[in-house]
């Protein structure tokens, strides 16, 4: 790949946040990601873990804020492929559109990996695009089971439970492969229930809040909720709070300190360890060594485990976000 000597300059309206780490022994290599949206803290605490790891492996890093913008990221790729950087990972807002992108990438040969959501077919998570060099994710079908088999403990017995699902944004593979996990385990289990409601939000607090008020208002029997993300379970525990319910409440895609402190304060009732700093440590090694030639492996499957927390357990699951 071609040494850059020139000032990286993103003309694109979004956020970019340059860090720049020193020189690699051989040459100069600048890495970027991508964010679906800074906004999220998850997707924020990615970024610093892609920088920090670029840091220690003495690369550039280059961090854009797609805003949850379809086109603010392909005009992001667009700009970067012009510029002739060395590896790109992105949190694709669109995982249907963003194929299109790997082909571009692959024909240009700047490696790509995905980071923390699917580019492709949900129902493919472990079959990774050979196109790409990496998926780095949580296995999110997984996080759902673990999810799942918390909450098989927590329902009650000798009746079909009510649950409503609070579910991530649309368009993300995560939205299907969470549910998919949290159902194929209560199914294990033998547990009788019922999804009464499964509502989309914008990964949220304020979103979860209005969600669960809703499902709660129309569903005065329900038993629990299943929240995609602590964000959202944050705000569902206000609902629940406010409505002096005892509907139980477990999520996935936890892990965050302000998740961590609602399960210890008996907000919630448990979650999903995932560590958004990890992916982003990782994505960044992945794009390092195929971009120094250490490993040019495509179609790279990456992931980390994934336990259930609970107030009992909080110490396997120090927060990353």
């Amino acid at each position: 790949m071609k040494t850059l000597t020139s000032k990286l300059g993103l003309a694109l309206g979004a956020t970019a946040l340059v860090c720049a780490a020193g020189a690699a022994a051989a040459k100069d290599i600048t890495l970027a990601y991508i964010a679906n949206s800074m906004q999220y803290p998850y997707d924020a605490a990615l970024g610093k873990g892609f920088q920090e790891e670029c840091q220690k492996l003495g690369c550039k890093a280059i961090v854009i804020d797609g805003r949850a913008n379809v086109e603010r990221q392909g005009n992001a790729i667009d700009d970067l492929i012009a510029q002739k950087v060395d590896g790109i990972a992105m949190i694709a807002t669109d995982a249907v559109v963003a194929v299109n992108w790997v082909d571009r990438l692959a024909d240009v040969k700047i490696p790509f990996v995905a980071a923390a959501a699917v580019i492709g077919d949900p129902d493919k998570i472990r079959q990774v695009n050979p196109k790409l060099t990496a998926l780095v994710v949580t296995d999110d079908v997984m996080a759902g089971q673990r999810a799942g088999e918390l909450a098989a403990k927590l329902l009650p017995k000798g009746k079909v439970a009510k649950i409503g699902i609070v579910e991530g944004a649309p368009g993300f593979a995560v939205v299907r492969q969470r549910t998919e996990g949290f159902r194929k385990a209560l199914d294990a289990a033998g547990v009788k229930y019922e999804i009464v409601a499964s509502q989309p939000t914008d990964w949220t607090p304020a979103k979860g809040e209005a969600v669960c008020q809703n499902v709660m208002t129309a569903n005065p029997a329900l038993d629990m909720f299943f929240s995609h993300a602590d964000d959202m379970a944050l705000g569902c525990a206000r609902a629940i709070k406010a409505a002096n319910s005892k509907v139980k409440l477990v999520s996935t895609g936890g892990g965050s300190k302000l998740g961590n402190d609602a399960i210890r304060n008996g907000e919630f009732d448990g979650s999903v360890c995932t560590k958004p700093g990890t992916l982003g440590r990782l994505s960044a090694r992945a794009l390092f060594e195929a971009a120094t030639g250490k490993n040019t492996k495509k179609g790279q499957f990456v992931t980390y485990d994934t336990p259930a927390i609970t107030k009992a357990n909080l110490a396997e699951c120090p927060p990353e976000w």
